[in-house]
């Protein structure tokens, strides 16, 4: 960077609060765009994942002969600001969510001037791929590992006395969480990239160390899913595709290294 057009500490604090001035500003338009659909998105988007007609449990039924029961709960509000909090905490969350690429945005302008050249030439197209694959994440999540917990954790029962009625902070909590989660898993090719091109990883540590991961895959799965094997060879088996994807990501970095 040129000395002439290098920005003082104060001036980095100045470009950064302004960056987080616009993410904030994103953030809130869309949950304000969010709140006067709440009730639509509560109903329909997550107290859905308690019917057999939620489209997961519908083509698993058509498709594979599995059909699950319907998750009848009662749900509890047991704190006189529980359903607002909750109406605002959605709509904020849903508003980070949709805004990511543009937050991800803000933040890698504030870094991309700092990099060296060679450093900001490896992470070409940076935005657009970790917005695709943060998506598909939360896609996965909404579909696949949120509905196996709600199914599994609702019609769960240790014994018939024992009746479920789940308060909302506790049912949102658990799918907001999951995925929340399953959209930063799927960056791992994305960090695989970066840290290949610059050398801190290279695809023969990632070979070498490739039982390792899954054990550690199958442990996260075991974490972030119902304890059950079908769930978490389910979660599992994308996560683990990623891994392997992260190889082939790093074999080809190398592999343009080495011809420059």
């Amino acid at each position: 960077m040129d000395g002439n057009n290098q920005m003082s500490f104060l001036e980095h604090l100045e470009e950064l609060r302004w960056r987080l001035v616009r993410s904030a500003i994103s953030v809130l338009v869309v949950a304000i765009v969010l709140w006067f659909f709440q009730e639509w998105i509560m109903e329909n988007v997550f107290f859905s994942m308690r019917n057999p007609e939620f489209i997961t449990f519908h083509l698993i039924c058509e498709h594979f002969g599995i059909c699950v029961d319907p998750v009848n709960v009662d749900f509890q509000s047991i704190e006189l600001t529980g359903q607002f909090s909750y109406a605002l905490m959605m709509c904020i969350i849903g508003g980070i969510v949709l805004s990511f690429p543009f937050i991800f945005y803000q933040i890698w302008s504030f870094i991309k001037p700092g990099l060296k050249q060679n450093e900001s030439s490896v992470a070409r197209g940076i935005i657009l791929y970790v917005s695709i694959l943060f998506f598909f994440g939360i896609l996965f999540g909404y579909f696949i590992v949120a509905p196996l917990c709600v199914q599994f954790f609702g019609n769960f029962q240790i014994s018939d006395m024992v009746k479920n009625n789940f308060t909302l902070n506790s049912y949102m909590s658990t799918i907001l969480s999951t995925v929340f989660y399953s959209g930063l898993l799927f960056l791992l090719p994305v960090v695989t990239y970066l840290f290949t091109k610059l050398g801190v990883l290279n695809s023969k540590f990632l070979r070498k160390y490739r039982k390792h991961a899954v054990i550690a895959i199958l442990i996260l799965s075991a974490i972030i899913t119902p304890p059950d094997l079908i769930s978490q060879v389910i979660v599992s088996i994308p996560i683990v595709l990623l891994y392997e994807v992260g190889i082939v990501v790093s074999r080809r970095v190398e592999k343009r290294i080495n011809k420059q």
